[in-house]
């Protein structure tokens, strides 16, 4: 993606921990290259934005060449105006007692609101990443909210699953991460997801040819990759913020340029009803991008478990779904 103007990146939740990482890394060029500038727009609720300005500050101490402009603002339309494309970082997180069914609800009021604002500002091309989670079904309740905005601008990240099963094979077959490719991640954001390990390469070769102790990547590695982020949360006493900012980098970048040959992405899109999952669903799928629209890589090996695996997921985003259907607009 390349552009004589300025692309306009409006993030949600900018002064959280997560959106602090991620303008930094917008602003230098991170995501779309050494050679095309960038507009911040930056939402946050009117009592964060005393600290915001002292981001913003920062980011003009940074002196970022390819930083044309920003500004923050505690209304989405005003954030939301011109936009090319909406991260949504910002949400409620999970408090001690609460479902994730409870989480859901929680947020479905702040995704109707926003979804409603980029239909009405942003422009009609703009993509949105939704990356607060519960995810998947954030992104369905602002998708359903914006008829104006295609199926295919919407995203739901799992990059962050993906990097971090990429990272565990390397590591285990001794490798460097480069060395890793075709690592998709099936379904939901959530304990359900499939890391998919059967199809993914380690120096070319299957990986389950280089990694030959078979129960380690079927019950080790699988349950590591799903439930990594409790285990950072209890290890530094907080959630992911500087590796989901930059998985939240990864997702935009590879959205936007040519995927390379026999390579992949996964993120959570609107399902066509591939591999047998329900049509209309957020769901995330191995895809490949042209650097304007995305496709789903129709080659993957499914066999009987992983099929299995993968529909248990798409069965639990159905749930969910119903769980919020009082909250869902008319454009799904």
């Amino acid at each position: 993606m390349s552009s004589s103007r300025p692309i306009r990146i409006a993030v949600t939740g900018a002064g959280g921990n997560i959106g602090y990482a991620f303008i930094f890394r917008a602003a230098s060029g991170a995501i779309f290259g050494p050679h095309q500038k960038v507009e911040l727009s930056l939402l946050e609720i009117t009592p964060a934005l005393p600290a915001l300005q002292g981001t913003l500050m920062e980011l003009e101490d940074c002196a970022f060449p390819l930083l044309a402009g920003m500004k923050a603002s505690d209304k989405a339309e005003e954030a939301f105006e011109g936009a090319d494309w909406v991260v949504l970082i910002g949400g409620l997180p999970r408090k001690d007692g609460m479902t994730r069914a409870d989480l859901i609800r929680a947020n479905g009021p702040i995704f109707t609101a926003q979804g409603r604002a980029i239909n009405d500002a942003a422009r009609p091309d703009v993509r949105v990443l939704t990356v607060a989670n519960p995810c998947n079904t954030n992104c369905l309740i602002a998708k359903s909210h914006a008829p104006r905005v295609p199926n295919q601008n919407w995203f739901a990240m799992t990059r962050l699953d993906q990097n971090r099963a990429v990272s565990l094979l390397a590591r285990r077959a001794g490798v460097g991460v480069d060395a890793v490719s075709r690592v998709a991640i099936w379904g939901n954001h959530s304990d359900t997801q499939v890391p998919d390990y059967k199809n993914a390469l380690i120096g070319g070769r299957p990986a389950t040819d280089v990694i030959s102790d078979h129960t380690w990547l079927a019950d080790e590695f699988v349950p590591t990759v799903a439930k990594r982020g409790a285990a950072v949360i209890k290890a530094r006493g907080a959630s992911s913020a500087a590796s989901a900012a930059n998985a939240a980098v990864d997702s935009v970048r590879s959205a936007s340029v040519p995927t390379p040959h026999g390579e992949i992405f996964s993120a959570g899109v609107w399902s066509d009803g591939s591999y047998g999952v329900p049509k209309g669903l957020i769901y995330s799928f191995p895809l490949t991008s042209d650097g304007h629209t995305w496709s789903i890589r129709e080659d993957f090996k499914v066999d009987h478990d992983l099929q299995a695996k993968i529909l248990a997921s798409a069965t639990e985003l159905q749930q969910e779904r119903e769980a919020v259907k009082d909250l869902l607009g008319t454009a799904l």
